[in-house]
């Protein structure tokens, strides 16, 4: 018989402690009483979510191995827990020895402590210092180090630090209930503070809270507002600390680097509040940073969690899935992103560990790109709620970003497209979702239903991408990348000069030097409508994005500091093109005249979008049928006389 690893298990080992304690240690009738004490379902329950599986016996999702139904059981009565997956069993001792990679020593010690229990041990007086098990001394230091940074956050030190969290809504009930705290300025405060507790250079450079010179240790967190890191349990393992002075050299977020203790692959930061709830719900919503973390869980959305400076992982998933005890029962897994470039792609990151999950995988994205923290700011609690519960499927956010990387107002683009986004839909989990959205995108695209599923039938026949698919891949990664501001891949000439005889080209060219040049004349109206615009040419679809992401970070007023920034929020080729376009000579003279240029300029940009929408429509309805399809058919009618009305309008001067 072998265990998960594949080694075999030693003859005649049963539900007992794998590994037995050394003679001269604990003495052996207390490590059975603590055994006895301690509730084996309570132990396991901070780790795995158990349901019922009869009289006195308790299921869930195995924690030593991957699996999608439950086959790791739990007899409290018994103290023993068994896996009839992967063959692992044993007490709770060896338990918490498996999930914490503590040592037999240090494990029964943390239990009795647990239960105020006073071990003996067989040299008769306990252990010494230096016996201590290294682990507990780590978190000893750490709990010591919260409470420190948390006594300097309401001094006159710390002033800088009371107004970045008063400015982002927190008071000192919400910096308590986070355990939010200041590290002082200098260069040894917490050193000093932590070895007058009787800790020692070498048990502290373990710690991770220092860095190390020519002349010895120094604190690794100063002038920073300090957030606890702790392990699912509440213990705190590691910190996070955010830059609040200019003359800090540092990152702008700093962790604790890897250590015995805080591995960030394996940590949820909030997960010890958000664990029960998670559990009772079977949801995890997953946010990005500390404060959205603070503001979600303060507006009532307990289940909120977030990674600790690395992207959700693997081990992640393992982590939530046993947490909502996904087996198939139900569950949801939400994630929020930033509305900008860089949120997209984390996204689409996390979109591609989906199919590690059974349960429903949602994304929500504020219409206006704020992050939970600034929604309830903003708006109050209510609103991060609402953000929630307006989640969408993130297959379905992914076939959106992916076709957003595509000229779909060409025969070439959509068809590329197409080919996107058919693995896409193809990994839809719920296969009776699967024809309704081949539908769906047939119509985005503007192509047969039978092609859109013959593309989507070839991806499923072949998960391993087509070296065609892989190439479509690549470029929607350099425009990801581009967009985020990152080193662009070279690719050739993406953003050649549009074609001035083409009247579509002409009017994108002539709106775009408006906006450049004379934002102030826009209303809010035709700001929102203009963020809706598709570019017939892919130079003005990255001036446009500049222009979109500068008005989402200052005030639209004419002058260098706008053009600046819509060139920083603008892919680097289309640079050249802002500066033509800002010089370029606008056919008025006086406010009025502008005022109406405007206006009409802007008024043909949208009839141009609102053509492209028609054209859409009707290649829709020349594929269905007025008997077979009566009522898409007429939905499609509809909204075609809408827009014609939207058009007319627009040609009048009235919209």
């Amino acid at each position: 018989m072998t265990n998960r690893c594949g080694k075999p298990k030693p003859v005649g080992l049963t539900a007992q402690t794998k590994i037995e304690p050394v003679a001269g240690l604990i003495k052996r009738e207390d490590i059975d009483e603590v055994r006895s004490r301690t509730d084996i379902r309570e132990i396991i329950e901070g780790y795995v979510t158990l349901k019922s599986a009869g009289i006195g016996s308790f299921k869930g999702l195995c924690p030593f191995h991957d699996e999608r139904t439950p086959s790791f059981h739990v007899r409290p009565q018994m103290g023993t827990y068994h896996c009839f997956g992967c063959g692992e069993s044993g007490d709770v001792i060896s338990f918490l020895m498996e999930m914490d990679h503590t040592s037999f020593t240090e494990t029964v010690e943390k239990l009795a402590a647990r239960i105020g229990y006073e071990l003996h041990y067989e040299q008769g007086s306990g252990m010494s210092r230096e016996e201590v098990g290294r682990r507990q001394r780590l978190l000893d230091a750490h709990k010591i180090a919260a409470e420190f940074f948390q006594k300097n956050l309401y001094t006159p030190a710390a002033v800088e630090a009371q107004k970045f969290l008063g400015a982002r809504g927190f008071d000192p009930a919400a910096t308590q209930k986070f355990g939010v705290g200041f590290a002082p300025r200098g260069w040894d405060n917490l050193l000093k503070y932590l070895m007058n507790k009787g800790f020692t250079t070498e048990e502290l450079r373990e710690t991770g809270m220092f860095s190390e010179g020519q002349r010895g240790l120094y604190d690794r967190f100063r002038g920073r507002i300090i957030w606890p890191i702790r392990n699912i349990t509440g213990e705190t393992i590691g910190f996070g600390a955010r830059r609040l002075f200019d003359d800090d050299q540092g990152p702008k977020y700093l962790n604790t680097p890897e250590t015995a203790l805080y591995k960030k692959s394996q940590v949820l930061y909030g997960l010890d509040m958000a664990k029960r709830p998670i559990a009772k719900k079977k949801q995890i919503v997953v946010v990005e940073g500390y404060t959205d973390v603070m503001a979600a869980q303060l507006a009532g959305v307990d289940t909120a969690v977030a990674t600790c400076g690395t992207a959700f992982g693997t081990d992640h998933i393992k982590i939530v899935r046993r947490l909502i005890s996904d087996d198939g029962t139900g569950g949801e897994v939400i994630f929020t992103f930033d509305g900008d470039a860089a949120g997209q792609k984390a996204a689409l990151a996390a979109f591609s560990e989906d199919q590690r999950f059974v349960a429903q995988t949602f994304v929500a994205v504020a219409k206006d790109g704020m992050d939970p923290c600034d929604l309830r700011l903003a708006r109050g609690d209510a609103a991060v709620r609402s953000l929630i519960a307006s989640r969408r499927p993130l297959f379905e956010f992914a076939i959106d970003a992916t076709l957003a990387n595509y000229d779909l107002g060409t025969l070439e683009g959509r068809v590329r497209g197409m080919r996107a986004i058919a693995p896409i839909i193809a990994g839809i989990k719920d296969a009776a979702l699967r024809p309704a959205y081949v539908r769906q995108v047939s119509g985005q695209l503007g192509l047969d239903a039978a092609e859109v599923q013959r593309a989507v039938s070839a991806a499923a026949a072949n998960p391993q991408a087509s070296a065609s698919q892989r190439a479509e891949a690549a470029e929607a990664e350099r425009a990801a990348r581009i967009a985020a501001e990152e080193t662009p891949v070279p690719v050739e000439d993406p953003y050649e000069l549009p074609d001035l005889r083409d009247p579509a080209a002409r009017t994108e060219r002539e709106a775009l030097e408006i906006v450049l040049q004379y934002p102030q004349y826009l209303s809010l109206e035709q700001w929102q409508e203009l963020a809706t615009v598709h570019y017939r040419y892919r130079a003005h679809s990255g001036i446009a994005q500049g222009i979109i992401g500068a008005a989402s970070t200052i005030a639209p007023d004419p002058g260098a500091t706008w053009v600046n920034t819509v060139r920083a929020h603008a892919p680097e080729p289309v640079h050249a093109l802002i500066a033509e376009l800002t010089v370029a000579p606008i056919p008025a003279r006086t406010d009025e005249q502008l005022n109406r240029y405007s206006r009409d300029i802007l008024n043909r940009l949208f009839e141009q979008e609102i053509t492209r929408q028609k054209s859409d429509l009707l290649m829709q309805l020349q594929r269905l049928s007025p008997q077979n399809d009566a009522e898409a058919y007429r939905e499609i009618q509809q909204q075609l006389l809408t827009l014609e009305l939207r058009r007319r309008s627009k040609m009048q001067g009235q919209d």
